[in-house]
């Protein structure tokens, strides 16, 4: 699978048969494009999460890619924000859907559905997800940049790809929402008839992916969330930040709500960068006011019915600080004390510093406060002056200049490997989600293979290589706790670990030998009558079947935080 791209590589294009004028760029054929390694690994990324064939894949996802690199062409994906380079809105596109892919292994959708209707729908949920990806940025080309032809003339998207050379540059004073809302201008030059038929057929995927093309992802349920989650983890690579603990936050966490509310208050409702404000925003950091915007937090969370909202200001930063939303001080504490200085005007502030890729997850972030912020140490201020913005990249650095520009292309893409080490969402990392004791699961064979195994439960699940509550999953949660069904569990650890019990007990099975090391660790709940395994019941609508397992008594052995129950499980109470 991983070779089809370097196999299928194509010819380069043949020499420019125009005559390219300085300052414009050529066009370039979408095999051009996506012929830079870079872009190959993330296609090989791809195919390899969606589990197709080749003839599938080119149709559901390469000719759509293709089609949406002749659009995009070079254009970046911002003027000073994320992917602020040459061909950066065509890379941020692909390492969105490669992301939103790998996120949606972890989601059984449609929520609610049967087992088989999830089952039956699985591709096309998939392909959505990842058209929403792909497109939730395209509408910036049609409303944020005046793209003109050499010959003069400007270039629209709806127009069809740009059929000669051109210059760009962004529009003075834009409306930095509106393209969310134009994407409906560019969409269907991507995703042909066919695509729209096909999932026009399933009316859950197909509202959500209609409401996310329109920019209103409160309204597109799972589908949206994936496409911010994607989006903020393709950014705060680009520019440097990692909000990682934030973006893994289940859709309906506390941590969730915190960050969708954090977002709504910055965005919509608070003043930045004057005097009166409730937040500053400088180069590396958001400084909020805690009292002002944590009262505010709260009385907007709780305006949304949303339950188990902290009754303190206190119990919130505690909360924040515990999720990671919010950078610590050397001390260790939530609260940093600072003063905001502008010209002759100058406070003392208590405030709450947030990472800002945290909240312009998808769009440009307001211009930096020209001021200074002192943070205080040991009450004595230690002048830390706002750093000035950097010259936009092939700009003249002036917002004033309205000439045609061309920022730099990217010089490189060593953080690709970062990014895609992202996408395993802590797989290679298990001792630091474990006590400080626990033993590694490369070292299967240990004096503790009990806990080895459940170090592999933890890790597969984190990694996304053990599903859970779907038909064919062997973990799940039901009644708020962990199911772990036997003895499919345990026979798919020995095949990954052959030979386990290194003839321990020659008798039995090497599963069976797992089994007995798992129950010594007496995590697991006994029933009354003292016996260790558990039934479900699978009530399907149309398919009734039973599952026999252990349960955890402590589910934060397996999670962090534990997922919604498997509504198609019942726990026997017998």
């Amino acid at each position: 699978m991983l070779s089809l791209f370097r196999r299928k590589r194509q010819k380069p294009s043949p020499p420019l048969t125009v005559n390219v004028a300085e300052g414009y760029l050529p066009i370039e054929s979408a095999h051009s494009l996506l012929a830079a390694e870079h872009r190959r690994q993330l296609l090989d990324r791809i195919w390899q999460y969606t589990a197709l064939s080749h003839a599938q894949f080119t149709q559901l996802y390469l000719n759509p890619i293709h089609r949406y690199a002749e659009q995009v062409q070079q254009l970046p994906a911002s003027e000073t924000h994320h992917h602020a380079y040459l061909g950066g809105m065509l890379d941020h596109g692909l390492e969105l859907v490669a992301c939103s892919l790998k996120l949606r292994q972890s989601y059984l959708l449609p929520t609610g559905a049967a087992p088989e209707d999830q089952a039956a729908q699985t591709d096309a949920w998939s392909a959505g997800i990842a058209y929403g990806a792909l497109l939730h940025d395209i509408g910036k080309i049609a409303v944020d940049l005046l793209v003109e032809r050499q010959d003069g003339r400007l270039w629209h998207p709806w127009q069809g790809p740009l059929d000669q050379p051109y210059r760009f540059r962004y529009i003075k004073g834009r409306d930095y929402h509106l393209h969310r809302a134009a994407a409906g201008l560019v969409y269907t030059q991507i995703l042909d008839r066919p695509i729209l038929d096909w999932l026009s057929g399933f009316p859950s995927l197909w509202a959500s992916l209609l409401y996310v093309l329109a920019g209103q992802y409160e309204r597109a349920g799972v589908l949206g969330e994936l496409v911010i989650q994607a989006d903020r983890v393709s950014t705060a690579q680009n520019i440097g930040g990692n909000p990682s603990k934030a973006l893994q936050a289940p859709i309906h966490s506390l941590q969730h709500h915190l960050i969708s509310g954090l977002r709504h208050l910055v965005q919509h409702e608070l003043k930045l960068n004057q005097p009166g404000a409730a937040g500053w925003l400088t180069q590396d950091a958001l400084w909020l006011v805690s009292k002002t915007v944590t009262d505010k937090l709260r009385a907007y969370l709780l305006s949304q019915s949303i339950e188990g909202i902290p009754s303190s200001n206190i119990a919130v930063f505690d909360e924040l600080q515990s999720h990671g939303l919010v950078e610590t001080t050397p001390e260790g504490k939530a609260i940093w004390t600072a003063l905001v200085a502008l010209g002759s005007w100058q406070q003392n502030f208590t405030f709450l510093r947030i990472q800002p890729a945290l909240i312009w997850g998808n769009e440009d972030r307001p211009e930096a406060f020209s001021g200074t912020v002192s943070i205080a140490v040991d009450d004595h201020p230690t002048d830390a002056p706002t750093p000035a913005p950097a010259p936009k990249a092939g700009g003249t650095g002036s917002h004033q200049n309205q000439s045609l520009e061309v920022p730099m292309a990217m010089e490189d893409a060593d953080y690709l490997g970062t990014l895609l080490d992202m996408f395993e969402m802590g797989e290679t990392d298990v001792r630091n989600t474990t006590s400080q004791n626990a033993l590694e699961i490369s070292n299967p064979t240990s004096d503790n293979p009990g806990q080895v195994f459940l170090n592999w439960v933890k890790a597969g699940i984190q990694s996304h290589n053990l599903i859970i509550n779907d038909s064919k999953a062997k973990v799940h949660t039901v009644e708020g706790t962990v199911f772990l069904v036997t003895p499919g569990l345990f026979q798919r650890y020995v095949r990954e670990f052959p030979g386990i019990s290194q003839g321990a007990d020659q008798e039995i099975e090497d599963w069976c030998w797992v089994q007995k090391q798992f129950e010594k660790l007496k995590v697991h709940k006994k029933r009354e009558n003292g016996l260790n395994i558990w039934t479900c019941q699978i009530q399907g609508p149309r398919k009734k079947a039973k599952l026999k397992g252990y349960l955890i008594r402590k589910p934060e052995l397996i999670f962090k935080t534990v997922p919604t129950d498997n509504p198609f499980l019942v726990l026997n109470a017998e």
